[in-house]
């Protein structure tokens, strides 16, 4: 997922000095929070784009009386949230001398439809944004804060003073917020049921179809007490790991403007102090330049360059959605990948020729073994050239734009069940020498199958006369009785083909230790299988506490030395891919935007 890192504090002191460029900048860094905090907390409402201009317009007019500009983030979310209650409250207070306003979300601006339209939810992940949908206004406004917590965006300290709480008693209402949403999660799989329960019928014969808190406890009341409905609630996964690793929601694109707008200047600083609200980019935002008033604030989105898309790691591959910079000379693309709903998305301008691309870099020195996992960002080519891989995937079947040195060997993948298509089949054929299996299989929001599914699907693969690794789990490739013991046993019985193991491997240990654990692993992998073993991610990421926790460079370096070392020295480690190539958000990348190595970068460039 590329995302806008958020502007520091020399960005936020430079704003508050009268310093135009930076005001735009910072902006620009902090609408899409603000747009997902208020989006979560109304739901949608048509109100949603008034609230967002309404706190940008505050933050920028408070902005000289600051402080701390460290917390510069706290108080915007602070800012947002009085924004929110204060609508609650007027509209509360608006006196009814017709018909009844009906205060629902705008169907044309329904923030939950946007959200799984706009990140290709599925599954799970579908299940807990429409479930949002039957919560209280109360319950949404501290949703919409946790929410980013759990996804990485603000601390539990900026939760807790965004809701004026102590972090103790905000501890106990997220808790009743969790439990109220997966209350929600079943009742949104009950209604999706077909056929419909016979006695769930009954008790909706009087429900006019809006979802609502009272109409939540009903429903999952008639759940849990009925033999047919009850099993709605098995294997609901825990809701911090479905949020965890979800991006911000891109402004919709009923918010899109014309980017002659920007007049293609840049705004100067004169020596003169000026209103920042009526100069720079940012005056567009207060002067209705655009189609809606929060519009010209996506043209300061645009026009600092930001990039947002689904991260496509751990996960079906997915389109990228992009906001192209009018700096940039306009290309066409068109991007194919393979999704819960295949999808094709195009997106063509027409000015100026693209120059013509530099010829694909060559890599130096490049491991058999060491490979990279990636998708595509800006510098991937640049990337693969010098981190001296000699392979990389991508979770699809076609390089899907990636331009790699010619000695770099892309090894294609078959996802899941929907990617077993003959056309997706023919192209992975066409596309390399080895085939990579389904992924995470028996992760809920992966590949999501049984082993004996798969089993069914498996002669496809083999048929493909490519060399074949098996499915990549997510933990457990040495258990007895585990997916993958279970799958190659299948295997057997069936006289089916495996030519290799794949697993994956995250630690929570950050110690040294961490190459041990891993060489331990991969040991009782080879051991129960005997096959060569090829580990297709692996990182040190720390799933326990919700939301991921991640290692320090210095510590992803050591990490990356070590391992890379431990398995250029197995025999039967035939190869191994670090998740992932691109740094382009927090966590375990390689390489940022542009193709330029942080410090694990270039311990795993220099060692294998």
């Amino acid at each position: 997922m590329a995302v806008a890192e958020e502007p520091g504090v020399a960005t936020v002191v430079a704003a508050r000095d009268g310093d135009q460029r930076a005001l735009d900048d910072l902006v620009s860094g902090y609408l899409p929070l603000v747009y997902n905090i208020v989006g979560h907390a109304l739901g949608g409402h048509a109100d949603t784009d008034d609230v967002v201009q309404e706190t940008m317009l505050r933050a920028v007019h408070g902005l000289t009386g600051l402080r701390d500009p460290a917390g510069f983030r706290s108080w915007l979310v602070v800012i947002a949230m009085n924004q929110i209650r204060l609508r609650h409250r007027e509209q509360q207070r608006v006196p009814v001398t017709g018909p009844v306003p009906e205060d629902v979300a705008d169907p044309g601006a329904d923030f939950v439809d946007l959200t799984i339209m706009r990140l290709q939810l599925s599954g799970q992940r579908r299940e807990v944004v429409a479930a949002t949908r039957w919560l209280s206004a109360d319950e949404r406004e501290l949703l919409s804060l946790w929410w980013l917590e759990a996804a990485g965006r603000l601390t539990r300290a900026e939760v807790a003073e965004a809701l004026e709480l102590t972090p103790q008693h905000t501890a106990v209402r997220v808790q009743r917020v969790k439990a109220q949403l997966d209350a929600a999660r079943i009742v949104v799989r009950t209604l999706e049921s077909t056929p419909r329960c016979p006695e769930l019928a009954e008790v909706l014969a009087d429900w006019d179809g809006d979802p609502s808190a009272l109409w939540r406890k009903r429903i999952a009341r008639h759940s849990r007490g009925c033999r047919r409905c009850e099993r709605c609630g098995y294997d609901l996964a825990a809701v911090e790991g479905l949020i965890a690793r979800l991006p911000l929601v891109p402004l919709p694109a009923a918010l899109a403007f014309d980017p002659a707008a920007l007049g293609g200047t840049q705004t100067s600083i004169s020596a003169v102090p000026a209103d920042p609200v009526t100069t720079g980019k940012i005056g567009l935002l207060f002067k209705g330049a655009l189609v809606k008033p929060i519009a010209a604030a996506a043209a300061v989105v645009v026009a600092a360059g930001i990039v947002v898309a689904v991260l496509p790691s751990r996960e079906e591959p997915v389109a990228q959605v992009t906001v192209t910079s009018t700096s940039v000379a306009p290309t066409t693309t068109t991007t194919t990948t393979t999704s819960s709903a295949p999808a094709t998305t195009t997106t063509t301008t027409t000015t100026v020729p693209p120059p013509v691309p530099a010829a694909p870099p060559t890599a130096v020195a490049a491991s058999v073994k060491k490979g990279v996992s990636t998708w595509n960002f800006d510098g991937v080519g640049k990337a693969l050239g010098d981190v001296r891989a000699g392979w990389y995937y991508n979770w699809a079947a076609h390089p899907d734009g990636v331009t790699a040195p010619k000695n770099v060997e892309f090894v294609p993948m078959i996802w899941g069940a929907k990617s077993t298509d003959d056309a997706t089949i023919a192209r992975a054929k066409a596309g390399g020498k080895v085939l990579l299996g389904f992924n995470e299989p028996d992760f809920p929001e992966q590949a999501n199958m049984t082993p004996e599914q798969a089993l069914d699907l498996w002669p496809k693969l083999a048929a493909t006369g490519l060399r074949l690794g098996s499915p990549a789990v997510a933990h457990s490739g040495d258990k007895a009785g585990g997916w993958l013991d279970r799958f190659m046993t299948g295997a057997a019985q069936r006289g089916l083909r495996v030519d290799f193991i794949a697993v994956h491997w995250y630690g929570s240990d950050f110690s040294d230790a961490a190459v041990g654990h891993l060489k331990n692993y991969l040991e009782a992998v080879h051991k129960r299988y005997g096959k060569p073993v090829w580990l297709t991610e692996y990182a040190l990421i720390d799933f326990s506490g919700g939301s991921p926790r991640y290692p320090t460079q210095a510590q992803l370096a050591a990490f990356a030395r070590g391992s890379s070392a431990m398995m250029e020295g197995l025999p039967y480690v035939e190869r191994y891919a670090w998740f992932a190539l691109p740094a382009d958000k927090p966590g375990t990348g390689l390489y940022a935007p542009g193709g330029t190595p942080n410090q694990a970068g270039q311990a795993y460039r220099d060692a294998g």
